[in-house]
């Protein structure tokens, strides 16, 4: 089993204002789609909080629905994966502080998602 990409959907969502905010699930919804074809080599787990909670996977992305925190179940899947190698796409500052000490690489979200 390789590595494993973990994808902070509303970070990366966030992280462009194309008007995400009037359609979280919507937003959270063509993200996956757009990771459906990522060519990394990597699993890849979206995360979904809030108003995206509910999002279905697809082949290619499985998605995680946070009962709670989005950054909390980020860091429990970043433990869960460590052994494996696990890449955490986000911006959030505290949130890479808590996944690198599992041992995770953190990229921004351009990693994922060109600036339009």
């Amino acid at each position: 089993m390789g590595r494993v990409l973990v994808v902070d959907g509303a970070n990366v969502v966030g992280s462009v204002p194309d008007g995400w905010w009037r359609d979280r699930r919507g937003a959270a919804e063509r993200l996956r789609d757009r990771l459906a074809g990522w060519e990394g080599g990597e699993e890849v787990v979206l995360v979904v909080e809030g108003a995206a909670r509910g999002v279905e996977s697809v082949p290619g992305v499985r998605v995680e629905s946070a009962p709670g925190s989005g950054d909390d179940l980020i860091v429990e899947l970043a433990a869960t994966y460590a052994e494996r190698g696990c890449t955490v796409v986000t911006a959030d500052r505290e949130l890479r502080e808590r996944v690198r000490a599992y041992g995770a690489e953190c990229v921004g979200p351009r990693a994922v998602r060109p600036a339009p």
